[in-house]
């Protein structure tokens, strides 16, 4: 190899890794935030839904999901290939890679963990811990990889078109990772219901504040953080002046969109609600990263802050209309990652010419559909085998003792 690819396949390749690293600690972001959103009595099995979740989506992703995903219909080996070649060689001369084979199963499998960490908000303080983790083996093992391989892969659609073929983009994510994650945790709460006291018979809906909002304002920040790998780390190169500036393009635009979101559902609810709501500032953030996901690359800065306030102001409206549905969603997760998710695909062609509103609308139902119903199907059969909901009473003391036997805080925790 000549030395100048060389380096750039160093650089390339460590800048990948650090992007990894950087998704991977959106899994402590995750865990701060449904942490400090639920009550006292469920946060040691949060905690424990999330760092076993990463781990069962490390795993399957190496089993079976990187060749499900980028498998090919000549080779369906060809991924898992690829990944045991980063193993035992530098993969350049097979694949013409400008990283290591390896580095990118890394960076993929953080991905499908943030799909899967979607979900364990969406479903706190009510679900028994092991059928949240069955779930999780069937999420990261096969329902997101046959998605991915739709969308970032280069498998077709049952057979009959890829979605790239008709116009679908999506950058990092918004609808690929988030509202794939989305859907699985709408299928999810539909089959298990609110928790006990959201809804009273007469309409009228009951608050549950989180126990902590300074760990959930610390997720937050996490997240924003994490958010520059996993957007950042999407361009998959930085050793050349063009990938450099895409980089730096991409990073301003993911930061300037979470702002503009924070801002924009802080104010909204300033004007609903008459107060300045914390959880409503920190969903709007997410939302603004949610919505420039799709494409951070291609948009101006006022723009990017455009697309992130309008991602924070859908946010607002989503999570009211969710519970005026009945539809309980402890952390808001089905709106920031699934409402806002469909938002940012569908502005995309507004600074990507290589998109079309047909393209991503298709590919929005496509993997919508997908997951939700495969999803779905899932969750029913875990009912019928081992049951996805806890008793009353336990849920009543609170699913820290019925599933994890511990408390996360033994000294201050009261009943509620």
């Amino acid at each position: 190899m000549e030395p100048t690819f060389e380096l750039a396949y160093a650089l390339d390749t460590f800048y990948f890794l650090i992007c990894g690293a950087f998704v991977m600690w959106m899994a402590a972001g995750f865990a701060m935030l449904e942490a400090g959103l639920v009550r006292a009595k469920n946060t040691t099995e949060i905690l424990t839904k999330n760092i076993a979740l990463y781990s069962i989506a490390c795993l399957m992703y190496m089993i079976c999901g990187y060749m499900i995903m980028y498998g090919t219909g000549d080779d369906p080996l060809h991924g898992a290939t690829a990944f045991l070649n980063g193993i035992v060689g530098d993969g350049v001369e097979e694949f013409g890679d400008t990283y290591a084979p390896s580095a990118d199963f890394f960076f993929q499998v953080v991905f499908v963990a943030t799909a899967m960490s979607i979900v364990s908000g969406a479903v706190a303080e009510r679900m028994k811990l092991w059928s949240f983790l069955l779930f999780a083996v069937v999420m990261t093992g096969f329902i997101y990889p046959m998605e991915g391989s739709w969308t970032w892969g280069s498998s077709s659609v049952f057979g009959m078109y890829t979605l790239g073929d008709l116009g679908f983009s999506d950058f990092a994510g918004s609808g690929i990772v988030h509202m794939a994650g989305a859907a699985a945790a709408l299928a999810g709460v539909l089959v298990l219901g609110p928790r006990k006291g959201k809804y009273t018979a007469d309409g009228k809906i009951n608050a549950i504040p989180g126990a902590n909002l300074p760990l959930a304002t610390l997720g937050t920040f996490i997240l924003w953080m994490g958010w520059f790998g996993f957007n950042g780390g999407s361009v998959l190169a930085t050793a050349s002046v063009e990938s450099a500036n895409s980089v730096a393009i991409v990073f301003m635009n993911t930061n300037l969109a979470a702002a503009g979101g924070s801002v924009a559902a802080l104010l909204l609810a300033r004007v609903m609600f008459g107060k300045a709501d914390l959880t409503m500032a920190l969903n709007g953030a997410l939302a603004g990263l949610v919505a420039i996901t799709a494409e951070p690359s291609a948009p101006t800065a006022l723009m990017a802050t455009i697309i992130g306030a309008a991602g924070g102001l859908l946010v607002v409206f989503s999570i009211i209309g969710l519970d005026k549905l009945k539809i309980d969603d402890p952390v808001g997760a089905i709106s920031v990652h699934g409402v806002v998710g469909l938002l940012g695909l569908l502005v995309v062609p507004l600074s990507n010419d290589g998109s079309s509103f047909s393209g991503q609308i298709i590919g929005a139902l496509t993997i919508f559909v997908w997951v939700f119903v495969t999803s779905l199907i899932a969750w029913v059969i875990i009912k019928a085998i081992i049951g996805v909901r806890v008793t009353e009473e336990e849920e009543y003391e609170g699913v820290d003792q019925s599933e994890c036997g511990l408390e996360a805080y033994p000294d201050f925790t009261t009943k509620s």
